[in-house]
């Protein structure tokens, strides 16, 4: 019987626990390499190297993973980089999906 309850209590921890979400960068043909680089490293705080292996993928594979965080950041930054893509005149977009 006290396995119903391991059971049951790791079950709960398991609702507990915040799902994850992917922010993803969509390739287009207009963004600059080094706007979406500059996006990565001020917006995502990656460093020189991991911003331009990230934009590599982006561009070769049509998309990329800026980062994984809960819904709510995920939800902001995405929001963050599409504005600033648009302020810039950019059609970068940024959206998000679960883990």
């Amino acid at each position: 019987m006290s396995t119903k309850l391991e059971d049951s209590q790791k079950e709960k921890l398991k609702e507990e626990v915040p799902k994850k979400y992917k922010v993803i960068f969509h390739n287009d043909d207009y963004t600059p390499f080094e706007f979406v680089i500059f996006i990565l490293i001020d917006y995502f705080s990656k460093d020189e190297s991991e911003a331009f292996q990230i934009a590599k993928n982006i561009h070769n594979d049509g998309k990329g993973i800026a980062g994984v965080f809960t819904k709510d950041i995920a939800e902001t930054k995405s929001v963050q980089v599409n504005f600033i893509a648009q302020q810039n005149e950019f059609p970068l977009l940024s959206t998000i999906e679960i883990e």
